[in-house]
């Protein structure tokens, strides 16, 4: 079926059309917004496998570059293997609503590849890739219980913004992606500008209202193109089986729900569940069975302990944060550093200072982007007491290194009054519930360790939510067990004033206004605890960079003294970078940026290029040089490369007949600039001094 429709939506045209390309595909889309162009596949393998006991969904984000018009930079001047940073960010923004809208007991290897083909440049792709992606499965026999619809939206002067452009998102202090289905919020994700809780609430119902078309033309698309969903039996659960586990294991996990340390609990766990297997595996061919069926007791009941005796597993109440310390300059060498541990999570940060040369360039479908800022997150199996392969950042590594870097980017300094590249990194060194979080308050004391002037100081708290029936309980500061068991996750970031980032991801319908209102509003008194914990670390930022940090400083030049600075073929300041151990920089205003590694150099260098690039000022003395000698005076030579007249009539009080009965080449004088004319040349005189 050849179908092309078009839906506005907040204003603008999405089109869509299908039936006319990759054909051999399940369901296929192409979705078209201004000039950006995407075209989505969902692809399933034949075959069912319930014995998997997952499903195997894989999706992928793919730019092309000649979507723009341009052959990638790289040496192999094609898109290379590994996804960027942005394209892995977009892989989740697709995957986290979707993926629990399959139908259960369907396990079949399923993939959606999402290609950018045309961009526009203004109208980003991810929203169409989003949006397209439901709509392949909807259209596809997949059995998928969508569909999902998902827009951006901004902040501008007072103003929600529907899929604002690039141009208009300079000027936004939202930048927040939003999925929905017919009658709830799934996921949200973005950044903000210190913005109030009802505010950020605002928005996101904002986006809820206003993507109905797009889900309503899915529904009519589904329904017109007749294709039937495959039909997938939920696997069959052993009653007898379930019941004879539960039995068993009664006792036993009540001491699994009654241990409060992690570790601790999953040892317990593991000793339940080899004595419900071995004693109902008698022929060897069920243990994963059992062990589901365990798993599944243990869920239900760590809720039930949670919501009817409204106990948490670790005995806090449900506002309650874990205790927290927060401990700076923790390593010697580094520019800044925080341990920061909260409970049975621990992340271990640093903040390292750089020149602009150490920005980090990324190519984009916008073109070579320049960032100052980075945050890079790893978690090494060690701190969840695994041995494992060590491998590259993993997609989660990206995700949560990106949610913090959003919420700090929030408060860092203008890059005119602090011109460092900055890179924190994070290394976990536990985990029980929320590294991202920590990654945030140990980032912050880290940068405020190493003397970076943020705006204010930044936390962040992950939430969880649990519904049962009317029954809703609403937890601070979740353990990786609650996160887990849990019908909500969500993680804010922020500071006094508000907040600057934003992840949720909610697995149930029943999600309201209300609930997520009063999920917001207990954040916020989290985010408010914490930032009062880590004041008793380190309260605002040092009032200088770090001792073994690089010293910054700048000086404005005439742009006629840059090749004074540079030398033929950067001869001179090459020379200079080398003799001071510095990185030194000029552009074409004049202004010169000096890096030193060394800050007992520092002052040396800036005296010397004060030195080599320093103008004549007319009333000012000055000791020269006598370079040249000639019948009507002395060129002398007062500053590096700068040489002034003295006519032989300001040699002396008296007459003098020649030039050298006074001077000879050589010789070091005092003279007086007495004029600086329109053409550079400078009038000296000695007399003036005499």
């Amino acid at each position: 079926m050849h179908k092309k429709v078009e839906v506005e939506v907040g204003g603008k045209t999405i089109s869509l059309e299908t039936g006319k390309v990759a054909k051999q595909a399940d369901g296929s889309v192409i979705m078209q917004y201004g000039d950006t162009v995407v075209l989505v596949t969902a692809v399933a393998a034949k075959e069912n496998k319930p014995e998997l006991g997952f499903l195997p969904l894989t999706i992928e984000y793919q730019e092309r570059m000649a979507a723009v018009g341009r052959i990638p930079g790289n040496y192999f001047r094609r898109e290379i293997g590994r996804p960027s940073d942005q394209e892995v960010l977009t892989c989740r923004i697709i995957d986290r609503p979707l993926r629990p809208l399959f139908a259960d007991g369907y396990f079949s290897e399923t993939q959606i590849i999402a290609t950018v083909l045309s961009a526009d440049q203004e109208n980003d792709p991810d929203i169409l890739a989003l949006n397209g992606a439901s709509c392949a499965l909807s259209l596809s026999n997949i059995p998928f219980e969508g569909p999902v619809a998902g827009a951006r939206v901004g902040f501008i002067d007072g103003d929600y913004v529907l899929n604002p452009t690039k141009t208009e998102l300079a000027d936004s202090r939202m930048d927040v992606i939003v999925a929905c289905t017919r009658n709830a919020v799934t996921m949200v994700e973005g950044k903000v500008d210190a913005m109030s809780e009802d505010e950020v609430l605002n928005a996101i119902f904002f986006v809820h209202e206003q993507v109905q078309p797009l889900i309503d033309m899915q529904i009519d698309l589904q329904k017109e193109s007749g294709v039937e969903k495959r039909v997938v039996e939920p696997v069959a659960i052993d009653e007898a089986l379930q019941a004879k586990v539960q039995e068993i294991a009664a006792e036993g996990m009540k001491e699994v729900i009654s241990t409060a340390d992690k570790m601790e609990r999953g040892r317990v766990y593991d000793a339940l569940k080899k004595t419900v297997v071995a004693e109902l595996d008698t022929d060897g061919d069920r243990g994963r069975e059992i062990g589901d069926l365990l798993s599944g007791y243990k869920k239900k009941t760590m809720r039930a302990k949670i919501v009817d005796e409204e106990t948490r597993l670790d005995g806090r109440s449900f506002d309650q944060v874990r205790p927290i310390s927060g401990e700076v300059s923790y390593l010697p060498r580094t520019h800044g550093s925080a341990l920061f541990t909260r409970g049975e999570t621990q992340a271990m940060v640093t903040a390292t200072l750089g020149s602009e040369r150490d920005a980090q360039r990324v190519e984009t479908l916008q073109g070579e982007e320049h960032r100052r800022f980075m945050v890079h997150y790893n978690f090494p199996p060690y701190c969840v007491g695994e041995a494992r392969f060590l491998r590259g950042p993993s997609r989660r590594d990206v995700g949560h290194g990106t949610l913090a870097m959003r919420g700090l980017s929030a408060v860092l300094p203008d890059p005119e009054d602090f011109p460092y590249t900055i890179r924190v990194v994070s290394e976990i060194m536990e985990s029980n519930g929320s590294s991202s979080m920590a990654t945030v308050c140990g980032g912050s004391m880290a940068m405020m360790d190493a003397g970076v002037p943020l705006k204010a100081p930044v936390s962040g708290i992950a939430m969880g939510l649990i519904k049962e029936g009317e029954k809703v309980v609403i937890l601070s500061d979740i353990l990786g067990d609650e996160d887990h068991l849990g019908d909500m996750d969500f993680k804010v970031v922020g500071t006094e004033a508000g907040i600057t980032s934003l992840q949720m991801d909610i697995k149930i319908d029943g999600v309201d206004r209300d609930i997520m209102g009063q999920a917001l509003a207990q954040a916020k008194e989290g985010r408010m605890h914490i930032l009062g914990e880590m004041a008793k670390g380190i309260e605002e930022s040092r009032s200088d960079v770090a001792e073994h940090a690089p010293k910054y400083f700048s000086h404005k030049i005439s742009t006629d003294k840059i090749r004074d600075i540079i030398g033929p073929g950067g001869k001179i300041i090459k020379a200079m970078s080398a003799e001071y151990d510095a990185t030194i920089e000029v552009d074409d205003s004049g202004m010169v940026k000096m890096f030193t590694k060394d800050g007992s150099k520092a002052k040396a260098l800036l005296d010397k290029i004060q030195e080599m690039t320093a103008e004549a000022e007319v009333g000012k003395v000055y000791k020269g040089i006598v370079k040249t000698i000639k019948d009507f005076g002395a060129f002398v030579e007062i500053l590096p490369g700068t040489d002034g007249l003295v006519h032989i009539s300001e040699l002396a009080n008296e007459r003098v007949g020649k030039v050298t009965d006074i001077l000879k080449e050589g010789d070091e004088i005092e003279v007086k600039v007495l004029e600086v004319d329109g053409r550079g040349r400078i009038r000296l005189s000695r007399k003036a001094l005499l």
